[in-house]
């Protein structure tokens, strides 16, 4: 039997936290939530549910949960988002996974948008690799959009169950994370040397709406999936026009 760390990082996640914390006891051995110094009431949610408490400055997506990895007590880690909670079968399936030595393990992601669950438009299954052997991968991608990865060799197998991703409670609330990711995902792209060529800028956001909402059958989620599809190509816009201003 493998003990289990759940780290998790927060910053004002007070409406979230408690719902996650929940989704792991029973399961977890150690909780640890790695704070970028909250000033809601995240700090006492988080000790209520019997995690350790740290805060750490936040530098970006991945280094911070790089750090966050060094404060688990075991190597074997469920990583979480303060948004995202275990559903009563993955829950089953992560315990069960505690007796099991694989190195890794992939697990499907149900996202809730402002209400109604979307299975369609590349929002689902959206597998993650969430649980694993810290000492055989670390976390990279480019920021805001962090993935773990396992080394050469590594053994990683998928489990039955969803994390359920509580992402949006209004479509403003989609439009605010919207500028905050589309601001990191341009500079992480002109320091890796990117530009924002004329095809992408008028283009990608074209395609990114066709393929979401026809293509992935993003209609089929009705009026959510079709906000959903049409946010995105806006994004796709506001990423290429911000890189465009860094640019110039």
């Amino acid at each position: 039997m493998r003990p289990l760390s759940v780290v998790v990082i927060t910053r004002n996640e007070e409406r979230n936290l408690a719902r996650c914390l929940t989704s792991v006891q029973g399961v977890a051995d150690d909780i640890v939530v790695v704070d970028s110094f909250s000033t809601d009431g995240t700090e006492a949610i988080a000790k209520a549910h019997g995690a350790r408490f740290v805060q750490h400055a936040f530098e970006g997506h991945i280094e911070q949960k790089n750090w966050a990895i060094t404060q688990a007590r075991h190597p074997f880690i469920l990583s979480l988002d303060a948004d995202e909670a275990l559903d009563d079968r993955l829950r089953a399936a992560v315990s069960e996974a505690k007796t099991r030595a694989e190195d890794g393990y992939t697990m499907n992601r149900l996202t809730n948008y402002c209400g109604t669950w979307i299975r369609h438009g590349g929002w689902y299954p959206d597998t993650k690799l969430r649980l694993w052997d810290s000492r055989k991968g670390h976390w990279g991608g480019i920021n805001p959009h962090d993935r773990y990865e396992m080394g050469p060799g590594a053994r990683i197998t998928h489990l039955p169950g969803d994390i359920l991703h509580y992402s949006y409670y209004s479509v403003e609330d989609h439009w605010r994370q919207v500028d905050y990711f589309t601001t990191i995902a341009a500079k992480a792209a002109a320091a890796k040397g990117k530009r924002a060529g004329v095809l992408k800028r008028w283009f990608s956001p074209v395609a990114k709406f066709i393929g979401a909402y026809v293509l992935q059958l993003g209609f089929l989620d009705g009026r959510a999936g079709f906000t959903i599809a049409r946010i995105s190509a806006a994004a796709t816009s506001m990423k290429y026009r911000k890189l465009q201003a860094i640019e110039q």
